[in-house]
């Protein structure tokens, strides 16, 4: 008993407040930033490399090209083919991952401490000297095209692309697959990875993130050496943030899935970007509505009805504004049912908003999650750390926030609840059989796009 109340003391210390781990930082005469978080309680260290521009610096109709570049730096360099560098990996028990999102190429490399050495070797000789062998870029995007064509089997992950597509207006970064789909991937080629690699990977756009078991002193010695010699290159220049407007009447998209005995649905909304001062209320209200397993959507379209296996809603805080999404799932023949009670729960948020009570509690459970999410790990605070530096933000995202969560009347989270959660002119999307569902789209939208699982790509014509 009394270890059970120590346990519960701690945990309630530890939500009371949370720090970002301390951390140096040093940006090299060519640009490069490091920053450098030691964390001794296990022998392992984490390195991650953040490459400004992402997805969103990919060329118009080159959608995957930031993807496919990342997917080749580690398919060989002059003195280690591919295979070569993933047996000395694994040697190591060390893993390697590369990854694109809207704003950067995130490169990770983890692997015990006394490897070090060997590991950083190999980081430093992928990011700054790959060769794009012709043979592996070609097998790389014969796999990535196979990947998106088959993502179109799997509903529940293609709707997202979908909603995109037609969510956000042309000319948008967001309305692609950072991966790019069969349509912009049969557009690239070595050169335009080449080219690429040559803009992106300079001084002035990397920043290199060590977590974990290290000596800080001898890491930045090493760290320097390695990359001093980058060339300085141009840095990435966001561009201007595009209007996103909310839709004048309601709009909707039916993507035929001819076989399908469910229809797996997306309604949509503007949101808002990563360091708004809206952001925490918003966060707080939407684990409320859609974000956990006991929320408002979940509790009725699952718990109540069973209507689905799991209904939420998403808000997608990235350096342009994005939206804020309902999603699930459900049988074919109660599609109108189930999107009739989430627009039911969506108008009664706006409308009468939350109480105190339901503010105090998600207050809580944002509190006690966030640190096991966010800071637990050396990777955790690495992806923190690259994340506030590539986004200009300061260390008070993480200090600040439980004093931000506290100041969130319950005035103020109703008003965001009116003014982000609305029940009018919302964005629809459809995955299911377009023949059972024709006639019921049309309670929900006038204007009504057609579109087939069998079209190449995910955006409408």
């Amino acid at each position: 008993m009394r270890h059970l109340l120590a346990m519960l003391a701690l945990a309630s210390s530890v939500s009371a407040q949370v720090k970002l781990p301390p951390f140096s930082r040093q940006v090299l005469p060519n640009g490069v930033t490091l920053l450098l978080s030691p964390k001794e309680e296990l022998p392992l260290t984490n390195f991650r490399v953040v490459i400004r521009g992402g997805a969103e610096a990919d060329p118009a109709g080159k959608a995957g090209l930031a993807a496919m570049t990342a997917e080749l730096i580690r398919r060989g360099t002059p003195t280690r083919s591919s295979s070569q560098i993933s047996e000395s990996l694994d040697a190591m028990g060390a893993s390697l991952t590369t990854q694109v999102d809207r704003g950067a190429i995130n490169v990770a490399l983890e692997c015990l401490s006394k490897d070090t050495d060997k590991a950083l070797d190999i980081l430093a000789d992928i990011l700054l000297h790959p060769t794009f062998p012709n043979e592996e870029v070609r097998k790389a995007l014969a796999q990535a095209m196979d990947a998106t064509r088959s993502l179109k089997d799997n509903p529940n992950a293609a709707i997202g692309a979908y909603f995109n597509g037609f969510f956000f207006p042309p000319g948008h970064p967001y309305r692609y697959r950072p991966e790019g789909d069969e349509t912009t991937l049969s557009k690239l080629d070595r050169d335009s990875m080449v080219a690429f690699h040559q803009r992106h990977f300079t001084g002035k756009n990397l920043i290199v993130i060590v977590g974990g078991s290290f000596q800080t002193t001898a890491m930045q010695a090493k760290l320097a050496k390695m990359f001093s010699s980058v060339a300085s290159g141009e840095a990435y220049q966001w561009m201007p943030e595009p209007e996103l407007k909310r839709t004048s009447l309601p709009k909707l998209l039916l993507v035929d899935v001819p076989d399908a005995t469910q229809t797996y649905f997306m309604i949509g909304q503007p949101g808002t970007k990563r360091g708004h001062p809206d952001e925490t209320s918003i966060q707080l209200i939407n684990t409320l509505f859609g974000g956990r397993f006991t929320s408002m959507l979940n509790d009725a379209l699952r718990v109540n009805s069973g209507l689905t296996y799991g209904a939420g809603s998403t808000v997608n805080f990235n350096r342009l504004t994005g939206s804020i999404t309902i999603s699930t799932f459900t049988k074919t023949e109660t599609t109108t049912k189930a999107i009739d009670l989430a627009l039911e729960i969506l108008k009664k948020l706006n409308e009468k908003g939350v109480d105190a009570a339901q503010l105090k509690s998600v207050k809580a459970f944002v509190k006690g999650s966030y640190p096991t999410l966010h800071l637990e790990t050396a990777e955790q605070v690495s992806t923190m750390l690259g994340e506030i530096e590539l986004y200009g933000l300061n260390r008070g995202e993480v200090d600040d926030l439980f004093s931000k969560i506290d100041a969130v009347t319950l005035e103020r989270a109703n008003t965001v609840a009116r003014q982000y959660y609305r029940a009018e002119n919302l964005v629809f999307v459809l995955l299911g059989r377009a023949s059972q569902l024709r006639e019921a789209a049309k309670k929900y939208s006038a204007e009504i796009t057609e579109s087939t699982v069998a079209r190449p790509g995910y955006l409408v014509p």
